[in-house]
């Protein structure tokens, strides 16, 4: 199972790098346009691309935590430096610009699905035991 969420989360990886990668130089992109036809359909797309991409990571590290007092886990710490990286990366494109609501969109997708994990790994849901950090 582990090594079908691993699969599934680097195929999620390498379409958002495809994504970015067409923005980035403002080429056509049939996603961002049907996003960009919804009304907030950019701001829903960073929600849920990244909320997912936060749930598939936290899985895949059996929602290891990296701040032990506070249980947060690693899975979330690294979607969140990706997403912090890539938002502010947008200044040095001209065909993109630097959006905070894209940013708390995708800080309200990360949050909401970490929450889900830890419910999901709580509630014994998921079935193989949470790693201790170390």
């Amino acid at each position: 199972m582990n090594k079908v969420l691993k699969g599934i989360t680097i195929a999620l990886v390498i379409f958002i790098f495809w994504i970015i990668n067409k923005a980035n130089k403002g080429a056509p992109n049939v996603f961002i346009e049907f996003s960009n036809s919804i009304y907030y359909g950019d701001k829903i797309g960073h929600f849920f691309i990244y909320g997912i991409l936060t749930l598939l990571a936290n899985l895949v590290f059996k929602n290891r935590s990296v701040f032990s007092s506070q249980n947060v886990p690693l899975g979330s710490v690294l979607v969140s430096v990706f997403v912090l990286v890539e938002e502010l990366s947008q200044i040095y494109f001209p065909k993109r610009n630097l959006d905070i609501i894209d940013l708390i969109a995708d800080a309200l997708g990360i949050l909401c699905f970490t929450l889900i994990g830890n419910f999901l790994f709580n509630k014994g849901y998921v079935k193989y035991k949470k790693a201790e950090s170390r």
